[in-house]
C-alpha cells in the first residue's frame, strides 16, 4: 500500500494530556472503491487492502499512552484500519474515559462532550501519523437497537441526523477516517424497522464531510449488511460478522461469494471473523470443552475470505477489543490482559497475508475455483484458490497438509514457477520450475498445519511471494 502524507497540523495539549484541537495530524490519502466495484484504493488508484484489527474500546479505555503503544504495535504488523467506537459497548455512555469524560451530556446526542472528543481526535491523529486509518464506529448498535446489552436506546432520526452531521464536520478534513455504521446489530428486526436511523445518521454525516469518505455497516454475527442495506446509496462496502458463536471454519467464503454476485456490485469484507484467544461458542453459556480460538482457526477464515474475493479482513484478538486489564470486569472468558495479547501469533501472521497479496498484481486478482481438478472440500477441509485475471499467478490456500491437485490449462505462460508459503511464519520456499500444461498434484512437506501453494508465470518475473508491502 502507498500512502501519501501531505501536510500536518499543530494544536496545544490540554490538561491530563488531552488536546485542545487536533495536534499534528497527518493527512493520508482518502480511501475510495475501484472502478471494478470490487476492491479498494487510495486517492492515487494505489491498491488499498483493509486489514483491519477490533480495537473497539480504544477510544474508551485507553490513555493517549496506551493508544500510542497500541497503535505502534500495529503499524509494525502491517494493519491498516483500527476499528474504534465512539460512543462504546458495555455502558460507555455512563462510565467515564481514563479522563473521567463522559461522551455525552445527559445522553444526548445532540450535545457531545467536547473534552472527550478532544481525546477522540488525538488518538485518530496518532493513527493518521502511524500511516493508520481509523474505521470509526459513531456508536456502538445497542444505542440505537437494545435487542441486548447496556445501552441505552437514545437515537431518533431526528438526533442521529445532527450528531451525525456535527461528526462529519468535525473529521471532514482528516482523511484516515473510514466511516462504520452499526455496531455488532441487524438494521432491521421482528419488531422493528432502525434503518431510518441509521440513514439519518449516514446522511448527517455525508453533509457533515461534504460526501467525502467511505462508509459500511458492521452487523451481529452471522450476518452480512447486505441483508437490510445493499441498497442504500450511502453504503459503499458490504461488512459481513462470521463470528465467535457458530464454532470452527464457518462457510465466510460463501457469504463472500453471495455479496460479490448482488447489484450493484460492492465490495465485500468480513469485519470481524473468530477473535484469537475467544471462546469458541459461548452463548448462551460456554462448555470449556468447546475451548478457545487459536491462530489456526484464524488464517483458515481469513485466507479463505480473501481468496473468495473480499477486499479485506479483519483481525480481532479478544482481550485487545475489550482492552482487558485484571482490574476490570472480565467480558466473555478472557485468558490474558491485552498488553500480554499483543503479540499472539495470529497477530504477526495477518502482516503476511498482507505482504503476500501485495506481492503480486492485486486489483486483478478473481476468485476461481476452476484452479481446482481435485475435490475443494468442505469445512476444515475447504481449499480456496484465486489467480490473476490474465493468468499470471495464482494463490491456492490449504487449510490441511494433504495434496491438492491444480488445472494448469487456467493459467498463463510457457512454463510456472511453484511455491509453497508458510502463513505461520512468512517465509517462501521454492518448489522449481515446469512447463504449463495438463494437472499436477502437489504435496506440502513439512509440519506446518496450512500452507499456501503460488503459481508463477515463469516470463513475468515476480519476486518470492510475501516479499513485498
Amino acid at each position: 500500500m502507498r500512502t501519501a502524507l501531505l501536510n500536518y497540523r499543530r494544536v496545544e495539549m490540554g490538561g491530563h494530556g488531552t488536546p485542545r484541537g487536533r495536534r499534528y495530524a497527518a493527512r493520508l490519502e482518502r480511501i475510495e472503491v475501484n472502478a471494478d466495484g470490487r476492491s479498494l484504493v487510495t486517492a492515487s488508484g494505489a491498491p488499498f487492502f483493509w486489514l483491519g484489527d477490533t480495537a473497539w474500546e480504544l477510544f474508551h479505555r485507553c490513555t493517549l499512552e496506551e493508544a500510542a503503544l497500541y497503535l505502534a504495535d500495529r503499524q509494525r504488523k502491517g494493519f491498516t484500519v483500527i476499528q474504534a467506537v465512539a460512543l462504546a459497548e458495555h455502558d460507555g455512555l455512563h462510565t467515564a474515559n481514563r479522563y473521567g469524560q463522559m461522551p455525552l451530556v445527559a445522553d444526548d446526542p445532540t450535545r457531545p462532550n467536547e473534552l472527550y472528543f478532544q481525546t477522540v481526535d488525538r488518538i485518530i491523529g496518532l493513527a493518521a501519523k502511524k500511516g493508520l486509518y481509523v474505521g470509526l464506529l459513531p456508536t456502538w448498535g445497542d444505542k440505537v437497537t437494545q435487542a441486548w446489552g447496556s445501552g441505552p436506546a437514545v437515537f431518533d432520526a431526528t438526533n442521529a441526523a445532527v450528531y451525525g452531521r456535527w461528526l462529519g464536520e468535525r473529521y471532514r478534513e482528516q482523511t484516515n477516517v473510514l466511516w462504520v455504521l452499526g455496531g455488532d446489530r441487524p438494521a432491521v428486526t421482528p419488531d422493528a424497522d432502525y434503518r431510518p436511523i441509521w440513514r439519518a445518521l449516514a446522511e448527517g454525516i455525508r453533509q457533515g464531510t461534504a460526501g467525502r469518505g467511505l462508509m459500511t455497516y458492521h452487523p451481529q454475527g452471522g450476518r452480512s449488511s447486505s441483508e437490510w442495506l445493499h441498497a442504500e446509496p450511502w453504503l459503499d462496502v458490504n461488512m459481513m460478522q462470521s463470528g465467535h458463536g457458530r464454532g470452527r471454519d464457518v462457510p465466510v467464503w460463501e457469504w463472500v461469494a453471495r455479496d460479490r454476485g448482488l447489484t450493484p456490485t460492492k465490495p465485500v469484507l468480513d469485519g470481524e471473523p473468530c477473535y484469537e484467544d475467544h471462546p469458541v461458542s459461548p452463548w448462551p453459556r460456554w462448555d470449556p470443552a468447546n475451548g478457545y480460538f487459536r491462530d489456526y482457526d484464524v488464517r483458515k477464515q481469513v485466507y479463505r475470505s480473501v481468496l473468495a474475493g473480499a477486499c479485506g479482513v479483519t483481525y480481532g484478538h479478544h482481550s485487545i477489543w475489550q482492552f482487558y486489564t485484571a482490574d476490570r470486569k472480565p467480558i466473555t472468558y478472557p485468558d490474558r490482559t491485552w498488553l500480554e495479547a499483543l503479540d499472539r501469533p495470529a497477530s504477526c501472521q495477518m502482516g503476511y497475508l498482507r505482504r503476500l497479496l501485495l506481492s503480486r498484481p492485486y486489483l486483478s486478482r478473481v476468485p476461481d475455483q476452476d484452479l481446482l481438478a481435485s475435490n475443494p472440500g468442505e469445512g476444515e477441509r475447504h481449499v480456496r484458490a484465486a489467480r490473476d485475471a490474465d493468468g499470471s499467478y495464482a494463490f491456492i490456500y490449504l487449510p490441511l497438509p494433504l495434496p491438492v491437485t491444480v488445472n494448469l490449462e487456467q493459467l498463463a505462460g510457457q512454463r510456472l514457477i511453484a511455491w509453497w508459503f508458510d502463513p505461520c511464519s512468512g517465509r517462501p520456499a521454492l518448489i522449481g520450475e515446469m512447463p504449463r500444461g495438463g494437472q499436477v498434484t502437489f504435496s506440502p512437506a513439512g509440519d506446518r498445519p496450512d500452507w499456501v501453494l503460488v503459481l508463477d508465470d515463469a516470463s513475468r518475473g515476480f519476486p518470492a511471494p510475501g516479499s513485498a508491502v
